[in-house]
């Protein structure tokens, strides 16, 4: 049970009980143009509207009232950038200047209130001033990731239907140039909608060359407006107006755009800073992700900005930009004192670095805790994190959909005890069940699927982009009253929540349900295993038995034959023979998108000799040849490598 320091118990139960008082209180720490008499209206959109009728302006929230409050010189933005041999510290009347200026030239080229931004851009300070931008006049941006090929910016630019594209010249991998101009050209050559202009930022890496009378240049539009004087003031909004929309990754066919409301996302995320992460303003809070994805959105650019922190927007790689120390380079650097990260980039630096040498190199002396989200946390790359760090490391659980944590471990309220392979408790607002296939709330330690009781608390999707009904029966009609995750799990019964997988990452074996999550525990446990993914392929006698792959640990010298043996005797040990696990293979790498999730579906796909595509946010397609190979010397896939 939770400690008796903590608060959490008492807040968690006033948030179900009388959700429109506790979301009042939160509310204070937003600036309002002006309030509504509700907080909360039921009678409102598909489930409920938050905050009705109340107005304001989230980049006045998140960058002009420190200004106001004397913060100004305090840095906001801290770019640090390895692959371009980069740095720079913005303040926050630095921020103001350039936000406003931006906005300005925004309005000059047509853009106003409840029109759509598409932000196609890499991780420079110029993607958040267009965010924030964008906010200042009450436009509605869409970050489109810069790593989505034509096809996939063509499809989001048909379904926003912006004015305006906002883009630069390219992006910056460790091995390569990625040019964005020519991607942006040809998903515009592909889309029915025309934007009416784009603005490119020129970065000397690239030139890119302008289309005339549609391209504009960012820096000529900048000195112009800033020779004119042009500034752009804050445009009041109401609370339930789109802040943005952010497609889902990996979608096929027409995208799912996830809407983000102006009021309730603002509260929510500023509660979450101190409530959850415990900052306060002024410390620094690194969010190592990219603007591009949901956790960009709401923790490198929204809720540092909103609670007065200072925000690291980092263009590298936890490997490699150079070498396996970065992360702690940069925590010495700007005093970092929270870092939030994806376990993928604690296991490629495990991998690299499996003893933390690099560590003792630098000062981690600020750092606090360290956050985990994205995947599944496994027990050993938490335990490896927390041994060699010496600061709590803590598993949260959350979704694009609802652009904060539904669980996690609320340290800002007196931490619980962490429970390894728990991502913790809910979070204000949220009741979670665990629900059998009939929609019955099971017991615990009792495997189902997640679900959240309506209504999602603020911050939450209130619908998709324009597709109401897609909304309903995507999310809410498989367990009425309930939001679908469709992930799967069990509480125990301290009512801690364990996230096993999503759900068609439960598989049946001989009519036994097992989670590949699981197992994967297992796999990550052994002490040659660097990371590590199962899947269930079609077996004709049992319907569906795990495969798992494995990459090994650098330096390992032992035969990768006798340690896929060890693996699976660790499985029937630890599990049981029900697992019927006997299959494990040794690859030299994971298959993952550019954010790092493992593409156990694709993965699948090509075992059971399925036709499957490439999928859109792939990092190297070449690693889907690799498991093909390894998985055809095994005679289980039809191996079709050019």
């Amino acid at each position: 049970m939770p400690g008796a320091a903590s608060r959490y118990p008492d807040l968690h139960a006033h948030s179900i009980r009388d959700p429109e008082g506790f979301w009042r209180d939160a509310a204070r720490a937003i600036d309002w143009t002006s309030e509504g008499e509700r907080v909360f209206d039921s009678t409102l959109g598909i489930y409920g509207r938050w905050f009705p009728g109340w107005t304001t302006n989230v980049c006045h929230n998140a960058v002009d009232r420190h200004v106001a409050a004397g913060r100004g010189a305090q840095p906001a933005i801290f770019y640090d950038s390895p692959v371009a041999g980069a740095k720079r510290s913005i303040t926050y009347a630095e921020l103001k200047g350039e936000v406003s200026l931006l906005a300005g030239v925004l309005g000059e080229l047509g853009v106003g209130k409840g029109d759509r931004v598409v932000i196609y851009m890499p991780m420079i300070p110029e993607a958040m001033f267009a965010m924030l931008a964008c906010a200042r006049i009450g436009a509605v941006h869409s970050v489109v990731f810069g790593g989505f090929a034509a096809a996939e910016l063509a499809s989001r630019i048909e379904d926003a239907q912006p004015k305006l594209v906002l883009s630069a010249s390219c992006g910056i991998e460790p091995s390569r140039i990625v040019h964005y101009k020519p991607l942006l050209d040809l998903a515009l050559s592909m889309a029915k909608h025309k934007p009416d202009a784009c603005l490119i930022f020129q970065r000397p890496q690239v030139e890119a060359k302008l289309a005339p009378g549609r391209d504009h240049d960012w820096a000529t539009r900048r000195e112009a407006a800033l020779a004119a004087g042009l500034r752009a003031e804050c445009v009041p909004v109401d609370a339930t107006d789109p802040l943005y929309i952010l497609y889902t990754s990996g979608t096929t066919g027409k995208p799912k755009g996830v809407v983000r409301d102006s009021g309730g996302y603002m509260v929510a995320l500023r509660w979450s800073m101190e409530g959850l992460y415990d900052v306060r303003p002024g410390e620094v809070y690194w969010s190592a992700s990219d603007i591009g994805w949901v956790v960009g959105h709401s923790y490198i650019v929204y809720a540092p900005l909103l609670a007065g922190c200072t925000t690291v927007l980092y263009e590298g790689k936890p490997v490699g930009t150079p070498d396996a120390g970065a992360f702690w380079r940069v925590i010495e650097d700007y005093k970092v004192a929270v870092l939030f990260t994806a376990p993928t980039a604690l296991r490629a630096i495990k991998k690299e670095d499996p003893e933390g040498r690099l560590m003792g190199a630098y000062d981690r002396s600020s750092l606090r805790t360290l956050f985990l989200a994205g995947e599944r946390a496994d027990p050993d790359t938490v335990e490896w994190a927390k041994a060699r760090l010496g600061v709590p490391v803590v598993d949260h659980w959350w979704q694009t959909e609802t652009g904060w944590a539904i669980a996690g471990n609320p340290v800002g309220l007196g931490a619980l005890p962490i429970r390894v392979g728990s991502t913790g408790v809910p979070m204000p607002g949220y009741q979670v069940d665990i629900l059998d296939e009939g929609g019955h709330p099971v017991g615990p330690d009792r495997m189902g699927s997640i679900a959240i009781k309506l209504p999602l608390p603020p911050g939450c999707l209130p619908t998709l982009w324009r597709q109401d009904e897609r909304f309903r029966e995507s999310y809410l009609v498989d367990y009425p009253g309930y939001y679908k995750t469709a992930d799967a799990g069990f509480t125990d019964a301290n009512g801690q929540l364990f996230i096993m997988g999503r759900t068609d990452d439960i598989i049946n074996v001989a009519g036994h349900r097992l989670s590949t999550g699981g197992m994967e525990e297992v796999l990550a446990a052994h002490a040659d295993v660097a990371e590590c993914a199962v899947i269930g392929i079609h077996d004709e006698l049992k319907g569906e038995v795990p495969c798992g792959f494995v990459v090994l640990k650098a330096g390992v010298a032992r035969s990768p034959a006798e340690i896929e043996a060890e693996i699976v005797a660790l499985v029937r040990e630890r599990i049981g023979p029900v697992a019927a696990f006997r299959l494990a293979i040794t690859v030299n790498r994971l298959p993952k998108t550019r954010s790092g999730k493992i593409l156990r579906g694709t993965m699948k796909k090509i075992a059971d000799a399925e036709p499957w595509n490439m999928p859109a946010t792939i990092d190297d397609p070449a690693a889907l040849d690799e498991i093909a190979l390894a998985l055809g010397a095994r005679g289980l896939a039809k191996v079709t490598v050019a």
